[in-house]
This record gives structure tokens, C-alpha cells and sequence, in this order.
């Protein structure tokens, strides 16, 4: 994901990032084997740093961002892009925080499922089969809900799903039920980490994926990152909270074009533009408010 960008000056960021970490990462986002990026802490950073080689080409460009956001680990890269945190602690943040959540999955083990044509109310509805072990774990866009939870909970709330109507429920090749209760040992450890980090007054709104809502301080980001890993990814409203700041477009930054199909579902009247190559770059015109 990263091979077109390793001539362009968007590469300082990987410059950065190895000489905060410590450690080489070029190779995770050059050439690194499908077992290595297998783990939890590697694919996550190759994902970051992707989306910050992304974001580095086109900041200049964005006049007046409305807001910022991000999915899941997108939300370090929201945190960075807004200046709210530093490309090096956020770098270091991203790699300690997949360490947790997967020391938390290998402690309690979970699997995912995607329940497609669904709604949330029929979402809730389908953990009710299993209480205390499934769990709304992302509410992407309409028609797509993720639930989680132990294996059998996930496993329940899939027959479940089935039987109030829900079109398909597919399982998820991830490690662990991230975003749900089984992930609290991962919270628990994060305020260490992120006292040792430094946050700033964002240059526009972040919406946290935690409750939705746009923040512009810089004190409480410590508390909602932690808490974030343990509880929903509230994505379908944040979108819908953008749109409420006066977003009229979005820009996707990194590898990949899943939020801009969560974006079609939620706000199909907001075009959607991906940054994922210095090609995307040079076609981009400058971004003015309302982006």
C-alpha cells in the first residue's frame, strides 16, 4: 500500500514515525509478508501509517476542515490529521493500543459477525439470544451492523438474526470481539499509556466514535480513547453528525474505499472523494469549507 508513496515528499512521515518508534516500519507498508501483517500491531500501523502518508500529501490542500473523524483505529488517524495529537505519540499510541486489545482477545476470546440488511433495533434484538455475551459492536450505515461477542454469543445472536428477518449474518476473520465488554482490560491499561502523551486543541471538531458528538478540547481525549476500544463504534451517527456541522464532502484518506460505501448508505447526497495514491493527489483540487 505504501510503494507509490516512496518517492514522494509525503514520506517524511515514515521518516518520522520509525525514528519516534524506534524501530523499522518501512518494510510494513513496502513489502512486509502476509504473516507478519497477520498480527494485530503490524497490520494496524501499516494501516496508520498509510492513511498519514495519505494526509500528509493533501493537508495543504484542505481549507477549513468542518470536522474530522475516523473508524475504529481511523480515530488516532483523525486525532493526528487535526493536530489534536503527534504523528510520534500517535504512532506509539496506535502500537500499544493493538497490543492491548489483543493480549484482551487472547484472554477472552471473541469472534464478529456482520449482520447485513439489518437495523440496530433488530441488532439489539439478535444479542437478546445471548445476554452478557454479544454485543453491537459497530453501527456502520444502514443495512450494516457488526455484533460481537464470545464465540457461542455471536454464534446465538446469528440464528437469532436469522429468525426476526435479518438477510444474512456473516462471520468476520478478525482476532478477538473488539469494541464490546471483552475488551475492557485493554481500557483499563490505556490511561497509563496515554498520561505519558501529550493532546492539543484540535484545528476543527473531531467526532468521537465514542458518543458521536464533536469535540474541539483537548482534555478529555485521554479518557475517550480509552473508553473507546470497549464500547461501539457509533460510525452511522458520527457521519450523520458531520453532516450536521456542515460537511457537504468528504475525503477518505488511506488504502481502500470502505468508508466511502458507509458514506453512500448514510449521506448519499455527500460525494466522497479517496486519497489513496499520489495519483489521487495530483487530480485533487483545493478543498475549500464545508469538506
Amino acid at each position: 500500500m505504501g510503494a507509490p508513496w516512496r518517492d514522494h515528499p509525503a514520506w517524511s512521515v515514515i521518516d518520522r514515525a520509525e525514528a519516534a518508534f524506534g524501530e523499522p516500519l518501512a518494510n510494513l507498508v513496502l513489502d512486509a509478508p502476509a504473516e507478519l501483517l497477520a498480527r494485530t500491531r503490524e497490520a494496524q500501523l501499516a494501516v496508520l501509517l498509510t492513511s498519514l502518508l495519505a494526509w500528509e500529501a493533501i493537508r495543504d490542500r484542505v481549507v477549513e476542515p468542518v470536522a474530522f473523524a475516523g473508524h475504529s483505529l481511523g480515530q488516532v488517524t483523525a486525532l493526528i490529521a487535526s493536530g489534536a495529537l503527534s504523528l510520534e505519540d500517535g504512532v506509539r499510541f496506535a502500537a500499544r493500543r493493538a497490543e492491548l486489545t489483543q493480549a484482551a482477545a487472547d484472554a477472552h476470546p471473541g469472534k464478529m459477525a456482520a449482520l447485513l440488511g439489518a437495523t440496530v433495533e433488530q441488532a439489539e434484538d439478535a444479542c437478546t439470544a445471548a445476554p452478557d455475551a454479544a454485543w453491537i459492536a459497530n453501527d456502520n450505515a444502514p443495512g450494516q451492523v457488526v455484533v460481537a461477542g464470545t464465540p457461542g454469543g455471536v454464534e446465538a445472536a446469528c440464528v437469532r438474526a436469522k429468525e426476526i428477518g435479518v438477510k444474512r449474518a456473516t462471520p468476520l476473520n478478525v482476532g478477538g470481539a473488539f469494541h464490546t465488554p471483552l475488551m475492557r482490560d485493554a481500557a483499563d491499561a490505556l490511561p497509563a499509556i496515554l498520561e505519558a502523551m501529550s493532546f492539543a486543541v484540535p484545528a476543527a471538531p473531531v467526532v468521537s466514535n465514542l458518543d458521536a458528538e464533536a469535540h474541539s478540547d483537548s482534555d478529555e481525549w485521554r479518557t475517550r480513547s480509552a473508553n473507546h476500544v470497549a464500547v461501539p463504534v457509533r460510525w452511522r451517527e458520527s457521519m450523520l453528525t458531520m453532516v450536521g456541522l456542515g460537511a457537504t464532502s468528504f475525503l477518505e484518506v488511506g488504502n481502500g474505499s470502505m468508508l466511502a460505501g458507509l458514506a453512500k448508505r448514510t449521506v448519499p447526497d455527500a460525494p466522497v472523494r479517496g486519497i489513496a495514491t499520489p495519483d489521487d493527489v495530483a487530480v485533487l483540487a483545493p478543498q475549500q469549507s464545508g469538506a
